[in-house]
């Protein structure tokens, strides 16, 4: 097979093409899958003309099969690792040796050993709703960070310090978008978030060097990840920084985006909302959440991971090719950039039945069963997936149970918004609401 190359309007200018990317990329990209039936299209940028593979068997070659001829380098990368360094974040080796370090404070056994201590976070961060509209954004942020100060620094850092952590990695995701859509642009030339990137690193060494000096000095103990990471040899401080930062990124973005978008969706259907809270009613009534609920709470788990499907938080995973190589037919060279969208792949009409329809049917285990593989990858896959899968399902689930137990959350104003504008993405490196939505918890 060859390869088409697009432009977004065919006969028109590049220009146009690129700002049609940077005003509502999501609806630019939909267009292009649209027109070419998920085939791996070459998108025309002028200097910068990426491939964007989408059918699930080319997503497989790309992140799995062919894993090691596709590089993390690039568009987001590259800059990111001004802050996160060549850590878990990285490539080669060292991410290998990295990722060994950090891979068994996330493993499912070692997750459900903190079910207990997660659950008290949540259930402590839970109470005191006035029925007042919240900021629906920032209040998943403050119940996660809540869980994260809890597991990853044993309480050991203020809520305020956790907070302002998390302001300031908020505003590194935001600020890579326009590395993104323009990746080809030489780091001295200044774009926007420059200037909020270099804040966030200042930020993250205030906070987090201390911690981690401390952490040193005999006689410390505890299964935090600060301590793991000190006492497990062969990093410094400056390493230990950046892979806290990746996970801490890692570890609240997902889940607060998450559920901010659950919100939106369970407004938009009163029938999936009426089952979630009848499930969360019958299993946890109205006393805390804990470690006994998780195995009943099974359509929670699938709305969640229906959310993620139409959601998911980090949309597009960008790769470099080592080497070249053959995605469908269509040949790729070294140095050439392979765009995978999990946002693009869990809305193929070809894999998914009416796509753009919230259905937590969809995860029903018989209907997963017969489901390619990487039709699904919320949290990426491969080599690179993502650590925190189990560790998100298990804070999301609590968090969903623990309000809805004790509260009717609805938007204010419902998901049209004045105007009657609906509720869209935003472009950045995770998929966040472009609007402020105001949340209720009523009683």
């Amino acid at each position: 097979m060859g390869t088409a190359v697009w432009s977004l309007d065919q006969g028109r200018p590049r220009a146009g093409t690129l700002v049609r990317l940077l005003h509502d990329p999501l609806r630019a990209l939909d267009e292009i899958v649209e027109r070419s039936g998920g085939a791996v299209v070459r998108i025309d940028l002028g200097l910068f003309r990426p491939y964007l593979v989408t059918r699930p068997e080319d997503v497989q070659r790309v992140l799995r099969d062919r894993a090691a001829n596709y590089r993390r380098d690039g568009m987001m990368w590259r800059p990111m690792r001004r802050l996160l360094g060549q850590g878990i974040a990285g490539e080669g080796g060292t991410w290998a040796e990295h990722r060994r370090l950090v891979q068994p404070a996330f493993t499912a056994r070692h997750v459900d050993g903190l079910v207990d201590a997660m659950a008290e976070a949540v259930n402590e961060a839970a109470v005191g709703a006035t029925g007042e509209p919240v900021e629906a954004y920032r209040e998943m942020t403050r119940i996660v960070h809540r869980v994260v100060r809890r597991i990853f620094f044993a309480d050991r850092i203020t809520a305020g310090e956790v907070d302002r952590l998390g302001t300031a990695t908020t505003g590194i995701l935001a600020a890579l978008a326009s590395r993104m859509v323009l990746p080809f642009m030489p780091d001295w030339v200044p774009l926007p978030g420059d200037a909020t990137f270099r804040r966030a690193a200042r930020t993250a060494d205030e906070i987090l060097l201390p911690l981690i000096r401390a952490a040193r000095e005999p006689g410390g103990d505890g299964a935090d990840l600060v301590t793991r990471f000190t006492r497990s040899g062969g990093l410094d401080d400056e390493q230990v920084r950046d892979d806290l930062v990746a996970l801490f990124v890692a570890g609240t973005e997902s889940t607060a985006v998450a559920l901010t978008w659950l919100w939106v969706l369970l407004d938009g259907d009163p029938e999936v909302a009426g089952r979630l809270h009848a499930e969360i009613a019958a299993v946890v009534g109205t006393g805390p959440v804990g470690r006994a609920h998780l195995p009943a709470l099974r359509y929670t788990r699938m709305v969640l991971e229906e959310v993620l499907r139409l959601h998911p938080p980090g949309w597009l995973i960008p790769r470099v090719a080592a080497g070249p190589d053959d995605i469908d037919g269509v040949p790729v060279r070294a140095g050439d950039t392979v765009l995978v969208s999990p946002y693009l792949t869990h809305r193929l009409p070809g894999w998914w039945e009416r796509p753009t329809v919230f259905d937590p049917e969809r995860f029903a285990p018989e209907r997963v069963a017969n489901r390619h593989p990487f039709a699904y990858f919320p949290f990426g896959a491969g080599p690179h997936r993502c650590l925190g899968s189990h560790f998100f399902t298990v804070e999301a689930q609590l968090i969903v149970a623990a309000l809805l137990s004790r509260y009717r959350p609805r938007l204010a104003g419902g998901r049209r918004l004045a105007g009657g504008r609906v509720v869209t993405a935003r472009l950045g490196a995770s998929l966040r609401p472009r609007q402020r939505l105001r949340l209720v918890l009523a009683p």
